[in-house]
């Protein structure tokens, strides 16, 4: 019986998890959706914070909310969270010395893919011309009296 009530609870709480914010304008709404989606969770790392359900992403979208409704402007709020938080924080970083691996590496990955694989199709047309040379010999030889 317990365990029916307890399980009964279960939706309720799930309701009790929504964050409902309050905003002057949809342009408001729309700049909260925004940037919560651009900001990275510290502690999950691999979500942002409107998709992450830990304290310190609610935490952090109460304050997107409460600096909106302050006129902060988008700038200035993902500011505020880069100093606080590092760079990492932002889904799309600046460039900088600091962040420059994290442009480079995807284009480095990219060049050295390309290099493989040109690389690879060479070695293949190589072994293939190889292989015909061979064969034309191998027939030159078999005609032959």
């Amino acid at each position: 019986m317990l365990r029916i009530f307890l399980f009964a609870l279960l939706p309720l709480q799930a309701l009790a998890a929504i964050d409902v914010y309050q905003f002057d304008s949809p342009q408001q709404e729309d700049r909260f959706h925004r940037l919560t989606e651009e900001l990275r969770c510290p502690k999950c790392q691999n979500q942002s914070i409107a998709d992450s359900d830990a304290d310190l992403a609610r935490d952090m979208r109460d304050r997107v909310h409460g600096m909106i409704v302050e006129g902060k402007s988008d700038d200035e709020i993902v500011g505020y969270f880069v100093s606080r938080y590092g760079d990492f924080v932002s889904y799309r970083p600046p460039v900088n010395a600091r962040t420059s691996v994290l442009w480079l590496i995807p284009l480095l990955m990219l060049l050295g893919g390309g290099v493989l694989i040109v690389r690879l199709l060479r070695k293949a047309s190589a072994q293939a011309d190889q292989q015909d040379s061979n064969d034309d010999g191998e027939h030159n030889r078999g005609e032959s009296p």
